[in-house]
């Protein structure tokens, strides 16, 4: 039960699209208990389900970010990208919105030294050093910092693994998935109608190709992280309230 008031409207996630599934064809069986209908041949998905588990979400999530834990935001779809960005910025989470590279977090000192190089190469370029090389090799950096920036720009300021990761496709972030997975990193996953819910720890049945389904869901997702993140500068939490 939802300890608190999300405003998680169903007429608003109708209009959104977030109850539309995939083909008939294309589903997953294990999502039978989160769907309601098939409709043009299509299923469609039980909104009162998706409100309560997304209700449930918030809750969770304000509490993560009260606990100022790290959250990352997982979406590369071109289309997405944006909203991603968007999001993670107004909620100061870590994101990666163009591509998950292999490893990130299992081979995380890897990731780390690529960091700190990023870091190096960043400060580099900031106080002038740049200007003062040959243009080849100038050139040669500017190329290492633009592809650092690529892969790395949304996590730049993560210092170890997140304790949260919210990923907004199952399938075109499998590998992201799997990471959390061999990790033990709790997972946020929206589920459409072909994906499997039992993959992630906690699962949001939901439109994931949809741009308004998408805002839809990261609106509230973001809202309560952002309450979270105010409760946590008017409440601290204790450190003996923690152990």
């Amino acid at each position: 039960m939802t300890r608190r008031y999300w405003n998680i409207n169903l007429e608003e996630m109708l209009e959104a699209g977030v109850h539309l599934g995939h083909h008939i064809r294309k589903w997953n069986p294990k999502m039978a208990p989160y769907l309601s209908a098939k409709r043009k041949g299509k299923h469609i998905t039980n909104l009162v389900k998706t409100a309560r588990f997304l209700s449930e979400t918030c809750d969770l999530l304000f509490d993560a970010a009260h606990a100022e834990q790290n959250l990352l935001i997982v979406g590369t779809k071109k289309k997405v990208a944006d909203l991603v960005f968007r999001a993670a910025i107004r909620a100061r989470c870590h994101y990666v919105n163009k591509k998950w590279l292999n490893g990130m977090l299992t081979n995380w000192p890897t990731t780390k030294m690529r960091l700190q190089k990023f870091k190096d190469l960043r400060t580099k370029q900031q106080t002038g050093r740049f200007d003062r090389l040959p243009k080849r090799d100038a050139a040669i950096l500017k190329r290492q910092l633009s592809h650092l920036q690529r892969d790395l720009g949304g996590i730049k300021y993560m210092t170890d693994l997140p304790d949260i990761v919210i990923i907004l496709d199952q399938h075109e972030q499998y590998t992201a998935l799997r990471e959390c997975i061999i990790l033990g990193i709790p997972t946020i996953c929206l589920i459409d109608t072909n994906c499997d819910p039992n993959l992630a720890d906690i699962s949001i049945p939901a439109n994931d190709d949809s741009i308004s389904s998408l805002q839809f869901i990261l609106n509230k997702l973001v809202f309560a992280i952002c309450e979270g993140r105010l409760e946590a500068l008017r409440n601290p939490i204790r450190k003996e309230e923690i152990e």
